[in-house]
């Protein structure tokens, strides 16, 4: 209902709505949306729809690349936040730096306790990367 992201902005303004899109790369330069856990495709392109989410208010876009595939290129002028493949601490960093997000969002590092929070953002900090610890 992409009319719950221009509503959500009007209510609570652009800073609250954060537009999770899962996409796979579906050719050259060419990223599907999918939805139900990236199980099932949308048929929308998801450069398109994070420019029209970001036009309906959308104030950050959570990016999930569903095969862990980046373009390290950005469409929109918003944050952007990195999920999706994230390994080793140096996937933290590399997505930050070359990569160009504002932010990461990781999950089954922590799940399966390869590392901590507190491990993550203190690599990230003697890399240079300013966090709060």
């Amino acid at each position: 209902n992409p009319q719950l992201i221009a509503d959500g902005a009007k209510l609570f303004g652009n800073q609250c709505i954060v537009l999770a899109i899962d996409a796979r790369k579906c050719g050259e330069n060419k990223w599907e949306v999918y939805v139900q856990g990236g199980r099932k495709p949308t048929g929308l392109d998801a450069v398109e729809w994070a420019k029209k989410g970001v036009a309906l208010g959308a104030g950050e876009i959570l990016l999930t690349s569903m095969d862990a595939d980046g373009t390290k290129n950005g469409a929109v002028n918003v944050p952007v936040i990195a999920s999706g493949g994230a390994g080793k601490l140096e996937d933290f960093y590399d997505v930050l730096t070359e990569g160009g997000a504002d932010a990461v969002l990781a999950a089954s590092v922590f799940h399966y306790k390869t590392f901590t929070i507190k491990q993550v953002k203190e690599y990230l900090r003697s890399r240079g990367i300013e966090v709060r610890l």
